[in-house]
């Protein structure tokens, strides 16, 4: 797929840039390819640098905020000749901690994710529109959100929150929550269980977050449970059982584990 979006880049007889990406969809820890192609206006220019920048959409309490979280310079210090044309090629990398935008080739509701063409240009900078990207889950991502598909947990949404989660360290200023409803057989003990998965290069901190009922004289309880498990494990784990162990704790356990 091409993501086109020309544009007029400093005023009429400027450059143009066009950011084209053959596969604009990538997995933590890897690599976004393609090109960004420039193409010269009426005059000749110097190109000063070509950034290229991830950007996402995170809630807070004064509102939902765009948020470039991650940039990287692709090339510059060059000139463009009018009605030249400069190609550049690029890889951006993925940060392990980046949330998942489609699962299963489906979006997930309430993601979004692109990257963003900067280019500087006699110290002015302008900044394009966004290039949509998708984010696939790792193998383990994936085998631990199938598994509480099969169990019978009802994927609803995922958002992302500003801020850390206590005790866990964390690259990115926010943090994806996947939101499933539970199914009916665990229906009376809890309404939903939030899914996050903090991940580096050997494997992903599992965050679980179960909203519990209360009984007629104890209060409505979350339980928050954490586990960790390696990116080596995705094919020679039994996740279903896992998970659902996971899930039986939560539903005994008054506070959960770590």
């Amino acid at each position: 797929m091409v993501f086109a979006r020309v544009r007029r880049a400093f005023g009429v007889g400027g450059p143009t840039v066009d950011t084209f990406m053959p596969d604009p969809a990538g997995r933590p820890g890897g690599l976004l390819t393609g090109q960004v192609r420039i193409a010269g206006g009426d005059y000749d220019v110097v190109i000063d640098n070509i950034v290229l920048s991830l950007v996402t959409e995170v809630e807070a309490e004064d509102g939902d905020a765009q948020i470039e979280f991650h940039r990287a310079s692709v090339g510059g210090n060059f000139t463009l000749a009018a009605g030249a044309r400069e190609d550049i090629p690029f890889q951006l990398s993925v940060p392990w901690e980046t949330p998942v935008t489609h699962l299963a080739g489906e979006r997930l509701a309430g993601m979004t994710m692109g990257v963003r063409t900067e280019l500087s240009v006699a110290k002015a900078v302008d900044q394009g529109d966004l290039d949509e990207v998708e984010i696939r889950p790792l193998p383990v991502q994936e085998q631990i959100l199938a598994a509480f598909d099969w169990l019978g947990f009802r994927l609803r949404h995922a958002d992302l929150e500003r801020g850390g989660i206590y005790g866990v360290r964390q690259e990115l200023p926010f943090y994806q929550e996947i939101e499933f409803a539970a199914p009916p057989e665990y229906a009376k003990s809890m309404d939903e269980v939030e899914v996050t998965f903090v991940t580096d290069a050997t494997g992903t901190e599992v965050i679980l977050e179960f909203d519990r009922h209360g009984g007629l004289l104890t209060e409505r309880l979350d339980i928050c449970a954490r586990y960790r498990v390696e990116h080596a494990a995705a094919e020679t784990t039994d996740w279903i059982s896992l998970v659902e162990g996971w899930v039986h704790e939560a539903v005994v356990s008054p506070s959960g584990s770590s």
